[in-house]
């Protein structure tokens, strides 16, 4: 499979079709046992685990179903540790996190605990934790399904937002219909093999 810069990719399939997998492999969570990846033209297959640690970092972001916050830290935070562990300076982070925390609807929320926040404003913190190191791709795993509808909605429309704003490129597994349907491209999936 290929993907573009810029596109909305959604993979869909019953549960046990292997969309998680998929993710975790392309995501460079999990190695593959045959095949080769390259993201930004890099041979990611062939990367040691260090090197390999270091570019997802930089070139990966990820959302999944459940946003793992750390808890006791705020929302500002939460979304700076993945730009510190770049090593990239400090205030450099924090100005990104602020701007996209902005950008994602939550300027009056910056010092709240997740505890403090609700389920839709802690998914939009992890997708802003996601883009802070300005990622190639990020992957979502069932993003929307620990939300209620209507937060849900929301986050469908803030992954189109992100693509047009900041051309980002998303690969979301779900089985939400509303959010496959509105991505520029379906893959369906089928016993670990790629259907559609």
């Amino acid at each position: 499979m290929e993907v573009k810069k810029g596109e909305v990719v959604s993979i869909v399939g019953t549960s046990g079709a292997g969309k998680t997998t998929l993710l975790h492999i392309l995501g460079t969570l999990d190695r593959a046992d045959q095949g080769s990846i390259e993201i930004n033209n890099m041979p990611i297959h062939s990367l040691k685990d260090r090197e390999l640690s270091r570019f997802r970092n930089r070139q990966i972001g990820f959302v999944f179903q459940f946003h793992y916050l750390l808890p006791e830290f705020t929302a500002l935070e939460n979304v700076c540790i993945p730009g510190f562990i770049a090593k990239t300076a400090a205030s450099e982070v924090r100005h990104r996190a602020e701007e996209l925390l902005i950008l994602l609807g939550l300027k009056e929320r910056l010092e709240h605990k997740p505890s403090q926040l609700s389920g839709g404003e802690q998914q939009r913190v992890a997708v802003a934790r996601a883009l802070i190191n300005n990622p190639s791709v990020v992957f979502a795993d069932e993003p929307s399904g620990n939300l209620d509808s209507t937060n849900a909605r929301d986050l469908h429309k803030l992954f189109f937002h992100l693509r047009d704003t900041l051309s980002q490129t998303f690969v979301i597994a779900t089985h939400n219909e509303e959010l496959a349907a509105m991505a520029d491209r379906k893959i369906t999936m089928k016993d670990g093999q790629i259907v559609e």
